[in-house]
């Protein structure tokens, strides 16, 4: 039991570091993300310890993995993405497009419209529920989808590509560690991290510091990695963070309503997976970053996955970052537009 004079979110953190250990042993891919977030899962359905989210701690996992993966950007990396610009496009549109699977299935079980439209789109959690707000959703199962949807592709995706695609191709990043930039570039990326918090702008902590890292390196053509450890501490804290959104109340509640999402969820990454490989075919692009890119998963886990199998993380990055784009700048004012088509159905 833990000591009642720490703050109960040490237990979260030890509980946390004990599944990331137990799930690197035995090899599972992202372990310690996946691993911490399964035992505190665990632990808060099967005990009385509600473990609460490590103050903060998401936001800084968050910003450790966003000035990671902005550090993948180089001229030469840009130059490959730029070329497939199109592509990107349209692969992006075409994901977010097949979000209307799920709000087919949720209508056609009774969901309401604004609840159906808001808890499909691929979109961050809490912009969707701040859109549903809007619109007269049910902001608990919006919630609820947009959490269970990234918890269901976090635990399938890293788990398909490790054991029944294997190894990527290896990238040519494999820069050393330099100090005296990562000094220069960790505190901007905090303070634009805290600028795009007050703008409100979505996933400030993961896009603030990328954006940061991605200038930097781009302009100064760098080489550089972060330092051994790093990449398992962001996994370790959003793991955690993610994983305090869910209790055996939530599994209890409206189990026919999670039953759906999970549907929805396996058959939008059916699509995904799909479209990736039809874009693959008509390209030389390598078809797990595509299929990656296209996930409906949240964007630091998914590149979080590109970067552990060897992948080409800002291609991965481009394609999450322009379907979170689509749906940002789309999906109010289309659900405007069939509400006011059909305003009675």
């Amino acid at each position: 039991m833990p000591d009642r004079h720490l703050p109960l979110f040490v237990a979260t953190g030890l509980v946390g570091l004990a599944g990331g250990y137990a799930a690197s042993q035995v090899g599972w891919p992202l372990p310690w993300m996946v691993g911490a977030l399964l035992a505190i899962i665990l632990v808060r359905c099967l005990t009385p310890w509600q473990l609460p989210e490590i103050p903060n701690g998401r936001k800084c996992g968050q910003c450790i993995i966003g000035i990671g993966i902005g550090l993948h950007f180089t001229p030469a990396v840009i130059e490959q993405v730029a070329e497939h610009f199109a592509l990107i496009f349209f692969g992006a549109l075409f994901t977010t497009l097949s979000s209307v699977i799920g709000v087919w299935l949720l209508r056609r079980t009774g969901e309401d419209r604004a609840t159906a439209f808001f808890a499909s789109m691929p979109g961050g959690s809490g912009e969707m529920v701040n859109l549903g707000a809007r619109n007269g959703a049910v902001l608990s199962q919006v919630a609820a989808a947009q959490s269970l949807r990234v918890l269901a592709v976090v635990l399938c995706i890293p788990a398909l590509f490790k054991f029944l695609l294997g190894d990527g191709v290896a990238l040519n990043h494999t820069g050393s560690v330099s100090w005296s930039w990562l000094a220069l570039i960790v505190p901007l990326g905090v303070a634009m991290g805290v600028l795009w918090q007050r703008l409100r702008q979505p996933n400030p902590w993961l896009f603030g510091p990328l954006l940061v890292a991605a200038s930097v390196s781009l302009a100064g053509d760098l080489q550089i990695a972060m330092p051994n450890g790093a990449s398992q501490i962001g996994q370790w804290l959003i793991g955690s963070g993610l994983a305090c959104h869910f209790n055996r109340a939530f599994f209890r509640r409206a189990p026919s309503f999670l039953g759906r999402t999970l549907v929805a969820t396996a058959l939008c990454m059916a699509v995904a997976g799909s479209a990736a490989w039809a874009l693959s075919a008509m390209t030389a692009l390598d078809l797990r970053s595509l299929t990656l890119g296209m996930m409906p998963g949240g964007i630091a886990e998914m590149s979080l996955t590109a970067e552990t199998l060897q992948l080409s993380v800002p291609l991965v990055t481009a394609l999450q970052v322009m379907r979170l784009l689509f749906v940002l700048f789309l999906a109010e004012p289309l659900f405007r537009v069939w509400n006011a088509r059909s305003p009675n159905r």
